[in-house]
């Protein structure tokens, strides 16, 4: 059977509607021919479930049943849906509308505004942070950083959940949520948000959602255009729906069936937004008569991976975990899961480094690696243990592949070069696609050998080659392609978001990680109170953090590591335990109620502290304390210890950095921590030397940030000259 993850990049597009049908295995098929009445696909991890819904709409679309304009496919994320539309362009089916939820409401309350309301769309609010800000200013309500954080979030569920904000205080005791504030200062938040934005005219991406389902309910003529224009529905993740998405696809759907729903129980991962797996396991009750297919055959990992996940979720509890699907694993044995614990963080984030070096040395490109944890937060010491170790990555959540300078600047290289044709002097000794591809890109700084190191210069030359390895996948799959046929792929792809696979290890939380694989997942900071994380208090808050583990396993393919540390820091109290959820999985442990260990062979490695550079306790320079907390070890001091920081030169940094993380299209804290430049402004370094002894500056940050940071020490501006082929500064 062939791999539903590992399918050709440019596969040739099927001659007839029964050739859309080949290659897929009988549930698949099954899925892919049910093209009338309401459907139901429950797909586990890795089973295919994007294979099978894409191919379900080519064929109805090839075979003539169905009208290509006439289908809207909705999913989570923009890159999904970018898949989405690719796949279903290589099967010959364009024209379908495959989108968020958020993209097509947009789309139709642009188009019905006018007609429904007058005048223009309000302004869309990009961030409502702000806005909250002062809204709880305006209520006498102070807020630090995290509060503001936490009660912008808890506003974005109240809408989803279409909670008024005179009601939020009584549906946070009806469900028992545990609320951030008190629920009636929230409330008074909440409220007068909502007064801003009616006062200045804008809405945010709720209303979006809530303005459409509200034009749809009030005007049956423009409801009645929306059902003619969509006869067909098909929703991707099912299990992530909110109440409100719910209520719009209700109202496109009218009193029609033909929805085909595609969802995982065991991967509800998201209800801090309001998404609900009962929509899901609901369905069959709200349509009696659907269509139920089940899609377990796992063509993504190896039967010791999946042996784990299953193992995971046989000790959950819970509705969801009743509805659990048992994979199934078609690949051939690998390795088992590795289980290593560290003394420290630093030790672990230096002992996964090591082993990822291991695997890029033994021929695992760097871009099928992953590090995933639970929180950003800990991406910071990854980071440098990677820079420290030589080897490239990418933070999950920077700047879109087609956005990024470099590719945009290659583009219209290729574009121009694809104009002049035989004229262009560039081209005259390249005989084939990518040779002509080489030749154009080695004037924008692509070389046949990646630059030493870290940092702009080699983000930039990944991005590069990322071009030239999709130009070699073209020629193979299209012999005697022309470099204006590879600029048409690259237009399509940049408008489906369908970018090609940048070789750096990826960093990033188990959340922003949902839909995406590798060959080589490493889960790291596997402790209580990490995982599961120390505010999941109920039962049903326990079992969704089990989820986002199992989600987080079966992101691997073939190489899987899971590690934890006994201690935050080096000569800190070794007082941590493993996670819970390993019980009666990792070797030598018991599972809770005598279960049997599922976890297969293997053993806990326990690397020697000789094996790392050792390291002495932090100490405070100012009482001399032990240091644990590791925002104290960046400043090393107690917190309560009284600061000789520079407080203009610090507001110089932030200054600074806020514009520098704006041009790079990055979080703030990518640049530096607000804690790391605490520690510079209070330690005024006057040489790379001294900057690279504060804790949180790396070698990578130093290359990319240390002279800027150094001149505004020194009384500067940090407006450093662009550094040759440093596009960012």
């Amino acid at each position: 059977m062939t791999s539903a993850t590992h399918s050709t990049l440019f596969p040739q597009v099927p001659d007839s509607a029964d050739a859309v049908l080949d290659g897929l295995d009988p549930e698949q098929r099954e899925v892919a021919t049910a093209l009338q009445g309401p459907v139901c696909v429950l797909a586990g991890a890795g089973t295919g479930k994007t294979r099978a819904i894409t191919h379900r709409i080519a064929y109805g679309v090839r075979a003539g049943i169905v009208q290509p304009t006439s289908v809207l496919a909705v999913t989570f994320t923009n890159r999904a849906a970018g898949e989405m539309r690719g796949r279903l362009r290589q099967l010959g089916a364009g024209g379908v509308q495959a989108r968020t939820f958020h993209s097509a409401a947009l789309r139709q309350l642009q188009y019905f505004w006018p007609k429904a309301v007058g005048g223009d769309l309000p302004r869309l609010l990009e961030r409502k942070v702000q806005l909250v800000a002062e809204a709880a200013a305006r209520c006498n309500i102070r807020l630090d950083r995290n509060e503001l954080r936490d009660v912008t979030s808890e506003i974005e569920w109240a809408k989803v959940t279409q909670t008024v904000p005179a009601d939020y205080p009584a549906v946070v005791a009806k469900s028992q949520r545990d609320a951030p504030r008190d629920p009636a200062e929230i409330s008074q938040v909440y409220a007068m948000y909502e007064q801003l934005k009616r006062d200045r005219t804008v809405i945010d991406f709720e209303d979006v959602l809530l303005l459409t389902v509200g034009i749809l309910q009030d005007r049956h003529d423009i409801a009645d255009h929306v059902r003619r224009q969509y006869q067909h529905f098909v929703v991707d993740e099912y299990q992530d729906v909110s109440p409100l998405q719910q209520r719009l696809l209700d109202l496109w759907l009218g009193d029609r069936d033909n929805l085909c729903v595609v969802g995982d129980a065991s991967q509800t991962i998201y209800s801090f937004t309001g998404a609900t797996p009962d929509h899901l396991l609901n369905f069959r009750t709200r349509h009696p008569g659907a269509t139920v297919v089940k899609l377990v055959r796992d063509y993504r990992s190896t039967p010791q991976v999946v042996h784990l996940a299953n193992g995971l979720l046989g000790q959950a509890r819970g509705r969801a975990a009743e509805h659990r699907l048992e994979l199934v694993s078609q690949r051939e044995r690998g390795p088992e899961p590795a289980y290593t614990e560290y003394a420290d963080e630093p030790a672990e984030a230096e002992g996964t480094a090591r082993r990822i070096r291991d695997l890029i040395a033994a021929g695992v490109p760097a871009g099928e690696i992953a590090v995933l944890y639970r929180v950003n937060s800990q991406s910071e010491v990854y980071e440098q243990a990677l820079a420290d170790a030589g080897v490239p990555y990418q933070l999950r959540g920077a700047e879109r592949f087609f956005e990024r300078a470099e590719v945009r600047e290659a583009g219209v290289a290729l574009r121009g070069a694809a104009r002049a044709g035989g004229n262009d002097s560039l081209l005259d000794d390249a005989r084939g696609l990518p040779a002509e591809v080489r030749a154009v890109l080695s004037t924008k700084g692509w070389r046949s050998e990646p630059p030493a190191g870290s940092g702009a210069v080699r983000d930039r030359w990944e991005s590069l080659a990322a071009l030239v390895r999709l130009a070699e996948d073209f020629e193979r799959a299209r012999p005697g392609a022309t470099l204006s046929d590879l600029v048409a792929e690259l237009d399509e792809r940049a408008v489906a978001q369908h970018a090609p696979t940048v070789q750096g290890v990826t960093l990033a939380s188990l959340h922003s990680a949902k839909g995406l694989e590798w060959d080589a997942v490493f889960l790291v900071g596997l402790t209580e109170g990490m995982m599961p994380i120390t505010y999941a208090k109920t039962d049903e808050q326990i079992e969704e953090e089990r989820r986002l583990l199992y989600v987080g396993v079966t992101r691997a393919r073939f190489h899987l590591s899971l590690s934890w540390s006994l201690a935050r820091s080096p000569g800190g109290r070794s007082g941590r335990r493993p996670s819970r959820f390993l019980n009666g999985l990792r070797p030598g442990s018991a599972a809770l109620g005598s279960r049997s260990a599922a976890g297969g062979g293997g053993g806990i490695e326990r690397p020697v502290a000789a094996r790392r550079k050792r390291r002495g306790p932090a100490l405070c320079r100012v009482c001399g304390r032990t240091l644990t907390d590791a925002g104290e070890m960046k400043l090393m001091r107690c917190d309560d210890c009284p600061s000789d920081m520079d407080e203009a030169l610090y507001e110089r940094l932030r200054d600074w950095r806020a514009i520098r993380a704006q041009e790079i299209s990055q979080p703030a804290y990518c640049v530096f921590t607000d804690k790391t430049l605490m520690a510079i402004a209070e330690a005024v370094p006057a040489s790379e030397g001294e900057l690279a002894g504060i804790p949180g500056v790396g070698a990578r940050k130093l290359g990319r940030f240390g002279g800027a940071v150094l001149d505004i020490c020194a009384g500067g501006d940090g407006v450093e000259q662009p550094a040759e082929g440093d596009e960012e500064v």
